[in-house]
């Protein structure tokens, strides 16, 4: 998989279909290490939960993925980690987001993947990584910043063949 970067370690990659979409997934969980979170950016139908399900597949996780929009989060344990997986759209207002108790999730035991992560206001960690999803005229596209030094370390090994 190609993609264009820069010295900052951001990168845009083609998403030409869900295959792809899943493959890019498949790299960020070869690279993911517990204590990260990622936020998943992009309007409905872009992608996140296409990614996230490419992720989890990677890591083994055979189960069914789905995103978690009425549920608000979806737990997937594994061996040394728990992975959250977030999905606030149905959000109005982000104290919902401190109201629900979210923020004990996010520590050095677990991944952290956030759909909608506006809908969190200021109150949501800020991210290590954000990968952006747009849709495009044929297909999509993602951005992915590392935002961190824990982040910028993890695109660098992403970048590595």
């Amino acid at each position: 998989m190609s993609h264009a970067g820069n010295d900052n370690g951001d990168f845009t990659v083609p998403l030409p279909d869900d295959a792809a979409t899943q493959a890019l997934g498949a790299r960020l969980a070869r690279v993911l290490e517990p204590g990260l979170s990622l936020w998943l950016c992009g309007d409905l139908g872009a992608g996140k939960t296409t990614l996230t399900r490419g992720l989890l597949r990677e890591l083994g996780y055979g189960g069914r993925v789905k995103s978690p929009t009425y549920t608000l989060v979806e737990l997937y344990p594994f061996s040394s980690f728990n992975l959250y997986h977030f999905d606030l759209y149905r959000f109005v207002d982000p104290n919902e987001w401190a109201d629900a108790g979210f923020r004990e999730y996010f520590s050095d035991t677990s991944i952290c993947l956030v759909e909608w992560p506006e809908k969190g206001g200021d109150l949501l960690p800020e991210p290590d990584i954000r990968v952006r999803l747009d849709i495009l005229d044929a297909g999509r596209s993602a951005h992915v910043q590392g935002l961190t030094e824990a982040g910028r370390k993890c695109i660098a090994r992403l970048s590595t063949p």
